[in-house]
């Protein structure tokens, strides 16, 4: 039996063919963590706003229909509460999800630019095969063949 729809009224905006959820990832080095990002996941650049110092205040990165925004973390830490894993000790309280066609060819990527791979590329009895890893800075992601919308309109 399908699970119920929730009936509760939302703020969020309206579903379109657009995503309407952006992580935001702070990195110590983000000029260096944008190159690495699009280099071993693949992301793209799509916007790239440079900071003072060498640093970036703000970038957008697309990987198929879906985008991260990062920056730098210098500031943010202050202004926004933002800190990086390393200064909670590399723990991670949270990650972001993205689903590859092809996650084999991407797990191969990855670990071939140097990735961290934290869980091994396997089939999950949920019917997804992923993987997950970790960035040069610490954050974890996770790469799979799960689609959550599948199934519907």
């Amino acid at each position: 039996m399908p699970a119920a729809k929730s009936s509760t009224l939302s703020a969020a905006a309206p579903a379109t063919t657009h995503p309407s959820l952006f992580p935001f990832m702070a990195y110590e080095d983000a000029p260096a963590a944008l190159d690495w990002l699009c280099r071993a996941f693949g992301f793209e650049k799509h916007f790239v706003v440079p900071g003072p110092d060498g640093t970036i205040a703000h970038a957008q990165l697309r990987l198929g229909n879906g985008m991260i925004m990062a920056g730098s973390a210098k500031g943010r830490r202050e202004a926004f509460g933002m800190g990086l894993p390393r200064d909670c000790g590399g723990i991670v309280t949270g990650g972001v999800y993205v689903v590859v066609a092809d996650v084999d060819r991407h797990h191969a990527r990855a670990k071939s630019a140097g990735a961290e791979i934290i869980r091994a590329l396997a089939d999950t009895d949920y019917g997804s095969r992923e993987y997950m890893a970790r960035d040069p800075e610490g954050h974890v992601w996770s790469f799979g063949t799960y689609q959550p919308f599948a199934g519907e309109g």
